[in-house]
């Protein structure tokens, strides 16, 4: 049984050859037997080989994933969605989507996360030289002009030094943080960990919930195709989430479909919970009117999920002149510190 979950580009591919599969006429068991082929020794083969144990025994598609150890919660439960409305291959698709593109996400996260680790790096370095070489020289060269440090010069020279080495600890614990990300973010269970991480982050926040909004719209649109009811597909598309903000108000819009005295529809429900923007719930509620629900919500999830990573690299085009300017004065500042008494000794020699 495979250990780790498989990361997103693994899950774009197991889901779009496994719905080219089905579509050419091939069972699962089949489909998974041909998947198997591929990559002896791997963990791609170990999953696989784990599947297609299961399915010759007889074991659902989804119970067979959930028993490999390979897949996350949310694509064993889309799966699941797609076996009991007969829409699998459909879902499997909208999976394959889903999942390059949060591959991209990621590997434009690393990218972006790993220029300011390394950015950081260099920091730590530059400010440990000023602190650790640079400024004894200056003390030397005191001495030798003065004869001795006056109480200025020395008291100058300390707060320089403690200038240094405040900057020098806040970027290495920054650069740490930072290596720490870019490392989580290889493996799919770390992914999560940092998603949950920027849900907490200012800047990152309203990404976090867009990328949210996205995986629970296109849960909701296979919901609706499979021809479960409003309620029930709302229902199991809330159970999906875990964003802690999106999940409440979904469970809030869930609640009022349900209210005895007062019961509202999908897009009533959507709409009053602002789930949706005021403009995206006014297109959902057209597209329930004509028959087209399903196909809406699809292009909305591409709309949400295309928003996040706007937001992200807004937030990450930040980065760089932070840690530019913070570098500047930290180096500045320490500098000037230590060559006032300089100029003080350079005045009395004239």
């Amino acid at each position: 049984m495979a250990s780790k979950l498989f990361d997103s580009s693994a899950l774009s591919t197991f889901c779009g050859s496994m719905a080219t599969m089905l579509a050419a006429g091939m069972q699962t068991d089949e489909a998974a037997y041909m998947l198997m082929q591929n990559g002896e020794n791997t963990r791609f083969h170990e999953v696989c080989s784990s599947l297609y144990a299961d399915l010759v025994k007889g074991s659902r598609f989804s119970e067979a994933m959930e028993n490999s150890g390979g897949f996350p919660r949310y694509a064993i439960d889309m799966v699941a969605t797609g076996e009991r409305s007969g829409h699998l291959e459909r879902v499997l698709r909208n999976l394959e989507t889903y999942y390059d593109e949060e591959d991209r996400l990621f590997a434009k996260l690393r990218g972006s996360v790993g220029y300011p680790a390394a950015l950081l790096c260099i920091m730590a370095v530059i400010l440990a030289f000023t602190v650790a070489v640079i400024l004894p020289v200056f003390g030397d060269v005191y001495r030798g002009m003065a004869g001795s440090l006056t109480a200025g010069s020395f008291s100058s020279v300390g707060i320089s030094t403690a200038i240094g080495w405040v900057a020098f600890i806040i970027t290495v614990v920054a650069a740490v943080i930072a290596l720490a990300l870019v490392l989580a973010s290889r493996s799919e269970s770390g992914r999560h960990k940092v998603m949950r991480l920027f849900e907490k982050v200012s800047f990152t926040k309203k990404a976090m919930y867009q990328l949210a909004l996205s995986r629970f719209t296109v849960a909701l649109a296979t919901l609706v195709s499979s021809g479960v009811t409003n309620e029930e597909a709302m229902h199991r598309a809330v159970d999906m989430v875990d964003h802690t903000e999106l999940r409440a108000k979904l469970e809030k819009a869930a609640a009022s479909m349900v209210d005895v005295d007062n019961p509202r529809s999908l897009t009533q429900a959507i709409a009053e919970h602002d789930v949706f923007e005021p403009l995206y719930a006014r297109l959902f509620n057209v597209g329930t009117l004509s028959g087209s629900a399903d196909a809406v919500l699809n292009r909305l999830s591409g709309t949400f999920f295309d928003d996040a990573v706007l937001q992200i690299d807004r937030s990450l085009d930040k980065v760089e002149p932070v840690l530019a300017a913070f570098l500047t004065i930290a180096v500045g500042a320490t500098l000037i510190a230590v060559m006032l008494p300089l100029v003080g000794i350079m005045g009395s020699i004239g």
